[in-house]
């Protein structure tokens, strides 16, 4: 297996794309980023290529809760960007240069995917061989002979169309394509013919044919021609060329191995940078705006805490002690405000339910009063359900 390639440096702070109000991440090495180093997971929405027609495996872009883009605001280490006023700006002021660059940028990485699928599947047919015992030569023999069988059958069946005379019939309307030579006949009709010149048609030979499927409606009498050695040489059509011999095939660079059915692959980029370079911050976009629930992630993130959204748990995070694809969830926490009021049976809910899930139900706010530069303005209460 080919070892991963090595993830990119990531320049902060990065841009985080508004679109249509949700807050998407397109850079893998970002989203890479952005997990191991900030606890930041968010939701793959995007489809995968290859598995569009399902939705449990999904992949790039990654959505982030609105908390989440606020925080990795309020660190300094991203920026939001409105994505769609950038684009059109972009792509306004970039020349016809960078473009024709970027597309043969496209061309390239399309070609390089092609060349490693091709040397895969060769490698794949070279051990389906080794474990049958059979070599490669032998195979490549086999599939000539085959080949050249072929086309002799096809040859001979040419040739028995040719000698019955039908050649151009079965052939189509190129009569240039029948080798059966053709003399001309002469033609007697009959006083009731029709006004149309039969003997044009009975010299032709095509008397039957021009007067539809109906032999009633032709008088035209043929009689059957003597054909002799001397005569057969005879033709109202000139012989076919001769077709030239084909051409050697010449051998490619980068092309794909006999056997293989190469198709260049359209590689298509998940961001636009490059082509376009970087957008700068814009002072007008203002932060996301945060639910009263943003002190409670706040104050859990600042402990080295993972979230993901908790609906499924009747709460507003999932919270982890570490990467969620290694721990368990630990809380189901739910962010409230200082003085709002709440029902009791919530909290018996929820404590009932992060029990029977092995989590611990976490209710927290923030206290308005109290400067967070000097001491903790948040606090939080876990509750669990001990079944007295």
């Amino acid at each position: 297996m080919a070892a991963a390639p090595a993830p990119k440096p990531v320049k902060e702070p990065f841009p985080i794309s508004l679109v249509a109000g949700r807050y998407l991440l397109f850079d893998v090495d970002v989203i890479a980023h952005c997990r191991r180093t900030h606890n930041i997971c968010g939701l793959l929405v995007g489809t995968i290529p290859n598995l569009s027609q399902q939705n449990v495996f999904l992949g790039v872009p990654l959505e982030l809760m609105p908390e989440e883009a606020r925080v990795l605001v309020d660190k300094g280490a991203a920026y939001i960007v409105d994505d769609a006023q950038a684009h059109q700006k972009a792509f306004a002021e970039m020349s016809r240069e960078d473009r024709l660059r970027y597309m043969e940028e496209m061309d390239k990485r399309g070609e390089d995917v092609t060349k490693e699928q091709t040397e895969l599947a060769e490698r794949r047919k070279e051990r389906a061989l080794k474990e049958k015992g059979l070599k490669r030569e032998e195979v490549d023999k086999g599939s000539v002979a085959a080949s050249t069988t072929s086309d002799e059958t096809l040859q001979a069946d040419d040739s028995s169309v040719a000698s019955s005379g039908l050649g151009f019939i079965m052939k189509g309307s190129s009569f240039s394509d029948s080798a059966a030579p053709v003399k001309a006949v002469k033609v007697i009709s009959s006083p009731a013919s029709s006004v149309t010149d039969s003997s044009d048609l009975g010299s032709s030979g095509l008397g039957f044919i021009m007067k539809g499927s109906s032999f009633s409606d032709s008088w035209v009498q043929v009689k059957a021609p003597k054909i002799d050695s001397s005569a057969a040489e005879v033709s109202l059509f000139d012989a076919a060329p001769p077709s030239p011999a084909p051409e050697p095939a010449v051998p490619v660079q980068g092309s794909a191995p006999k056997g293989v059915a190469a198709q260049k692959h359209y590689v298509t980029p998940t961001t636009s940078y490059p082509p376009l370079s970087t957008p700068a911050k814009d002072p007008a976009v203002p932060p996301p705006a945060v639910p009263d629930s943003y002190p409670l992630f706040r104050y859990l993130h600042s402990k080295g805490y993972y979230h993901m959204p908790g609906l499924r748990f009747g709460c507003h995070y999932n919270v982890y002690p570490g990467d969620p694809l290694r721990y368990h969830s630990h809380f189901a926490a739910t962010g409230l405000g200082w003085d709002q009021k709440f029902d009791l049976l919530d909290v018996v809910g929820g404590g009932r339910l992060g029990t029977g899930t092995k989590k611990a139900y976490m209710i927290g706010g923030e206290n308005p009063d109290v400067d967070s530069q000097e001491d903790e303005s948040v606090r939080a209460f876990s509750v669990e359900w001990a079944a007295i």
